[in-house]
């Protein structure tokens, strides 16, 4: 259990009103700021030119620390970000890397400002380094943050930030994560905002402070001098817009790109229907040994031409599974950045404008100190995001123009696994650590006139890129088995989420066992939801196996290409966990794939035949959830219509007869669901079969068959029983229409989760406010 320690307040942030901390900030440091009048009078070609500088100047930034680094998280995975602020800390301007750490960059710079311009005070040539995830520039500990203010004729103009995930920090556990944590003092330490540059000068006692904390202190020094490097290209850069064009003018757009950024979002709100929407999702397991399932919950309002996202009901913090405030803001920004601000500069200060955040402090996604976080990004926060692309995904497949955003649920988490040991190939053997890369091959979630791309990636990483595997294997003690796509892991639908992949690998150029510390979700239940009837992608299983005797096949000239070519025992990972590898025992991953969109069963048997020829889908799934028979049109007629009546004999809770509506007039709602007017009255109908049902005079549900059965019945990609990772009971629930048997709603969930999906509320226009 973890209590609010007193005093531990004044290290917690939160957006706070840009006029009012201008009016708190000592005389001692000066701003530069504009009239509203400069700002609207910027002559458009030069409001242009000066946005795309400072667009370039972010980009450079980038280039700069991808080539001084040496760790792969930053040259091959891209986890990391930038920004350009204004001069209270506004984000003016942020890259296109980490997008989940754009919610937490500006919260530094806040809290800087308040509780540092006097002691030890703001200077030109100073640089702050921080990775305490309360008080924000990142989302946990290993996220850390290098920001500079940037001054011009003595008054503080802007700042820079350049932020990335460090491979290991300190802590108990592997890589500074600690399954088993119960509170931060078994994590890397969290370091409050600290001058790490003075008068442009490397302050090495706090450089050599910072890196004796870390089991791999040459990559987290390389990484330090390579943010610091990022942070002067920055600063140089912006000096050379601003004597170029003048301080007023860049200070003048760089607002304008704010409000510019605010407005058109607003604009696309104030187009879209007002309403409610919900979801809710889970963490399993919480930390080494637990067997719970933890909640998050969340209903987003949108009203006019702004957003509310309330996560009251969330479950209380425990065990590692937590974020901060800082984390859950950045879930909301994972997913409004792209769906909903994609055709939009990334402005953030200006499109944070547009929502507001209502969350119990202590819970899951939004913990106080002193909670374990370690796992804030990839879980609570990465789940809060999901949920939010779930709601917004609701919102906008009703509008013509809008719904090429929708997107069913990306793979929903990264499997972690961290591996350390002991180099033996050079002459003198040497430490190493290496958290596994791979996962950034997720499977993208399907769209309505689309399937989600194969192993595209993360959501919160659009230009992520997985590792070389030669340059794995010559940096670390490891060989690859192989490294490839799985068939049936993405999610089945009209349009197929998008498939992941699987790793093996086995200790190789050392004699001695390696620390493996593995931590996960999305193992018994869903994490990557489809939507209007898709089903779920995978769940994500990992396997150590034992005793395999893999060397004895390397010296006969063979090498594995599955499980079954392993001999020996196999141990099951939980979700988190620490362990070991030894040589000839192997490691297999098999990460989460996107959730799909539409019911399976409608989808194109040619591309269904496609997906198999390409070994996306294997024979067996095309016709156990797809119901295809390669090549034979009358048989694949036969076998859906079979399904579907399976369907109807094993669903209950529905009405046999009911009015059947006249869909000419309809108005397209999801890919199942139009609205009708009758009379007066709004009412609810089948897309496909006109069957009706809902209407609002009469109902508060939607009226549709249900059916719940073992979670292994949503097809070949649920790869183990969830009773091997909870205890609670774990279903796989679909919602269906009773007249034509399409699948509504279709995932695997807990017996008692609500049923967000049969509200009808969400489906029709709201009452006009009193």
């Amino acid at each position: 259990m973890t209590m609010a320690i007193p005093g531990s307040e004044i290290f917690s942030s939160r957006p706070i009103d840009p006029d009012e901390l201008t009016r708190s900030l000592p005389p001692s440091l000066p701003v530069h700021t504009v009239t509203q009048e400069q700002i609207d009078n910027i002559d458009p070609l030069t409001y242009e030119v000066v946005r795309h500088r400072l667009w370039s100047v972010t980009e450079e930034m980038g280039e700069a620390l991808k080539r001084m680094s040496g760790s792969p998280i930053v040259t091959d995975a891209n986890d990391f970000d930038f920004a350009i602020s204004d001069e209270v800390g506004q984000e003016v301007q942020v890259g296109l890397y980490n997008t989940m750490l754009v919610g937490a960059v500006d919260l530094a710079i806040y809290w800087t400002l308040q509780h540092r311009a006097t002691n030890p005070g703001i200077a030109e040539g100073d640089m702050f380094l921080c990775n305490d995830p309360w008080v924000g520039g990142g989302l946990h500990q290993s996220d850390v943050i290098v920001y500079q203010p940037i001054f011009h004729d003595g008054k503080l103009f802007a700042w820079t930030s350049a932020i990335c995930h460090e491979p290991d920090l300190g802590g108990v556990g592997l890589g500074s994560f600690s399954p088993a944590a119960q509170d931060v003092f078994s994590e890397s330490l969290p370091t409050p905002p600290i001058k790490v540059v003075r008068d442009n000068v490397l302050q090495a006692d706090v450089a050599d402070a910072w890196v004796r904390r870390s089991r791999v202190p040459m990559l987290v020094g390389l990484d330090l001098r390579a943010k610091i490097g990022a942070n002067t290209v920055g600063r140089n850069r912006i000096h050379a817009v601003i004597e170029q064009y003048g301080a007023d003018t860049v200070k003048a757009v760089m607002k304008r790109m704010m409000s510019d950024a605010e407005q058109r979002l607003r604009t696309k709100l104030t187009g879209l229907p007002d309403g409610t929407w919900r979801a809710t999702g889970y963490q399993d397991q919480s930390h080494t040994g637990d067997r719970g399932l933890h909640k998050i919950t969340v209903a987003m309002t949108k009203s006019d031409d702004h957003l509310s996202f309330d996560f009251t009901g969330t479950d209380k913090q425990v065990g590692v599974i937590n974020c901060t405030y800082a984390g859950m803001r950045g879930g909301v920004m994972l997913a409004l950045l792209p769906i909903l601000a994609g055709d939009i500069p990334w402005s953030a200060g200006g499109l944070m404008r547009c929502f507001d955040l209502i969350s119990e402090e202590g819970t899951i996604n939004n913990a106080t100190y002193p909670a374990a976080v370690s796992r804030g990004p990839i879980g609570p926060a990465w789940l809060t995001g999901t949920l939010i692309a779930e709601c917004l995904s609701q919102m906008l497949d009703r509008s013509v123009d809008l719904g090429k955003s929708v997107q069913a649920a990306c793979c929903g988490t990264w499997d972690t696994a961290v591996i350390a040991g002991l180099d033996e190939r050079p002459e003198q053997p040497v430490p190493f650590l290496n958290i596994l890369m791979e996962p950034m091959a997720g499977g993208y979630g399907a769209r309505p006139a689309a399937d989600g791309m194969d192993t595209g990636g993360l959501f919160c990483i659009p230009m992520g890129r997985v590792p070389d595997t030669e340059m794995t294997e010559f940096l670390y003690p490891v060989l690859t088995l192989w490294r490839r796509e799985e068939p049936d892991s993405g999610g089945p639908g009209r349009h197929r989420g998008g498939v992941s992949a699987s790793i093996a690998i086995t200790p190789y150029g050392t004699s001695l066992p390696m620390g493996l510390v593995l931590a996960s979700a999305g193992k018994a239940v869903a994490q990557n939801n489809g939507l209007s009837g898709g089903y779920p992608g995978n769940t994500g299983v990992d396997i150590l196996a034992r005793s395999t005797g893999v060397n004895e096949q390397f010296a006969a000239g063979k090498i594995p290409g599955n499980l079954d070519d392993l001999a020996g025992e196999r141990e099951l990972g939980p979700c988190y966990a620490e362990s070991y590898i030894a040589p000839g025992e192997v490691l297999y991953m098999h990460w989460q794939g996107g959730g799909g969109y539409g019911d399976p069963l409608r989808r194109d048997p040619d591309a269904v035949a496609v997906d198999v020829r390409e070994g996306k889908v294997t024979a067996g799934a095309a016709e156990s959830v797809y119901g295809v028979v390669i090549g034979d049109e009358a048989a694949t007629a036969r076998l859906r219509a079979t399904m579907r009546d399976e369907r109807r004999d094993r669903s209950t809770g529905y009405a046999k007869d009911a009015p059947i509506m006249d869909l000419t007039a309809a108005r397209r709602l999801d890919d199942n669901l139009a609205e009708i007017t009758v009379g007066t009255t709004h009412v609810i109908a089948c897309a496909h079969c006109g069957r009706l049902l809902g209407d609002e005079k009469n109902d508060t549900e939607l009226q549709l068959a249900r059916f719940e059965g073992p979670s292994h019945l949503a097809g070949p990609q649920v790869t183990s029983d969830p009773s091997e990772y909870v205890d609670d009971p774990v279903v796989f629930r679909q919602l269906s229409c009773p007249g034509c048997w399409t699948e509504f709603y279709s995932s695997i969930v807990p017996a008692d989760h609500p049923d967000h999906a049969l509200d009808l509320a969400r489906l029709l226009p709201a009452a006009p406010a009193s």
